[in-house]
């Protein structure tokens, strides 16, 4: 029986190592990762799966990210461990995530991907999002959460940088 749990911060070196273990060497020298770096992640949207011997099985990943002046959820990574793919876990991980993404109100969901896997979630190619180089333009997919949420947005996509007084 598989458990969804929010990811805390003692799952992060476990995560880590399910990442290292399903990705090539040099996932971090990514595009999508210079987005990332140092920014916190989405954490009620940071969900690990963990196994019947709570060994986890599988764990997904939200980051903010800016699309021109407007904010998105950077979806990933996303891995499930070797023991449990085929089983739908990665699918599982990715609607119940997206489900809560919509119940926290986030609007605009993208992630660099293959359009024939995350089409199946509603995802398609971005038009006029610029992700960092090298990145694939065909390989920029996004999802509306809220109708037209990403009607009008386009532009760099950019780290976020939380406003320091905001909070």
């Amino acid at each position: 029986m598989i458990r969804l749990e929010q990811e805390q911060s003692a799952d992060w070196w476990e995560v880590e190592a399910l990442y290292d273990l399903c990705f090539a060497p040099g996932r971090e020298a990514l595009s999508s990762y210079r987005l990332r770096d140092n920014v916190p992640p989405v954490p009620e949207l940071c969900i690990v799966a963990r196994d019947e011997m709570n060994i986890v099985a599988g764990a997904i990943r939200y980051w903010p990210v800016l699309v021109g002046d407007k904010t998105a959820l950077l979806l990933g990574p996303v891995a499930v461990h070797p023991t449990h793919q085929g089983e739908g876990l990665g699918a599982f991980l990715i609607q119940k995530s997206l489900d809560r993404a919509a119940a926290e109100g986030w609007g605009r969901v993208m992630l660099v991907g293959d359009a024939p896997y995350y089409s199946r979630f509603g995802f398609s190619k971005l038009q006029g999002v610029e992700m960092p180089p090298p990145t694939n333009p065909d390989r920029v997919l996004g999802i509306e959460l809220t109708d037209g949420a990403w009607q009008g947005v386009t532009g760099p996509v950019t780290r976020f940088v939380p406003d320091p007084k905001a909070g």
